[in-house]
């Protein structure tokens, strides 16, 4: 757990790095991801955070927190707005800097888990490694998006490989979750590491394959890219079903993004033609 825990503070750090020189109005304008500003994405981050820390507690602690958020839902209520009232509209650089004391907390608070001790979530109970890699992923995933916002193309590190794991292992989840039986044999993995390194998963094959970058591979489960953005190469009718809707994350079906859609806006656009 320890290790894990670094890496998930390693990954927030590095997107606190990036947020954390900007502005109120800088921290306000809307990304890609439903139009959440980069305010509405650390609020996010922060709230699940300490949920997360709540459910390793097991003290009801959670349980409370979520049946306020189930009654703010059935009312109609959206979950950016839940958020902001739960954290009495904490917003800006006040926020960025409660955010960073929270990641640290949780990162430590983790480190010294069980990571085979069971803790509730909104969906099913999952293990307390689960549950941090978890918010490794939340953190790399929504960064993405004020990565791309902001114009930035990120430099990953090989702490990602937590996410192609978690990604490879909710390959099931991404057709259950739509009603569907999984295909086999689940596609062979032959990823690049950030660092160069070549990791392998499944059984090898030519037939069924994914082979391309590590993070966008990342990229597709965590439905921050379309598999038409990456340069991935795909191979089998498992894989690229797979690929077409691959989600990594709880929740009910979602669709990934359009083509084209998510992507790094040009940090320095040219201006438009006369």
């Amino acid at each position: 757990m320890q290790v894990l825990a670094r890496d998930f503070r390693e990954e927030s750090e590095a997107l606190h790095a990036l947020v954390a020189p900007l502005d109120e109005a800088a921290l306000n304008q809307p990304t890609a991801f439903k139009s959440w500003t980069i305010d509405t994405v650390i609020r996010h981050l922060h709230i699940w955070n300490l949920a997360a820390f709540m459910s390793l507690k097991a003290d009801g602690s959670f349980e409370a927190y979520y049946a306020r958020l189930a009654e703010h839902l059935g009312k109609g209520g959206k979950l950016p707005s839940f958020e902001a009232e739960y954290l009495d509209g904490l917003k800006g650089r006040a926020l960025v800097e409660a955010w960073r004391k929270g990641f640290a907390e949780t990162a430590g608070n983790f480190s010294g888990a069980d990571p085979a001790a069971r803790v509730k979530w909104a969906g099913p109970d999952m293990s307390v490694r689960s549950s941090l890699t978890a918010r490794l992923m939340e953190t790399w995933a929504h960064g993405q998006e004020v990565y791309d916002v902001l114009g930035v193309v990120r430099r990953n590190a090989d702490r990602i490989r937590n996410i192609v794991v978690l990604g490879n292992n909710t390959y099931g989840w991404t057709f259950k979750v739509r009603g569907e039986e999984p295909p086999n044999p689940r596609p062979h993995l032959r990823l690049t590491a950030p660092s160069g390194e070549i990791w392998l998963y499944n059984d090898p094959s030519e037939t069924e394959l994914i082979e391309g970058a590590a993070d966008e591979f990342c990229q597709v489960v965590t439905q921050t890219r379309n598999i038409a953005d990456t340069k991935l190469r795909v191979v089998g009718p498992n894989a690229t079903n797979w690929m077409s809707k691959a989600q990594c994350f709880a929740g009910a079906a979602e669709p990934p993004p359009p083509p084209g859609v998510r992507r790094t806006k040009p940090a320095n656009p040219s201006p438009p033609s006369a």
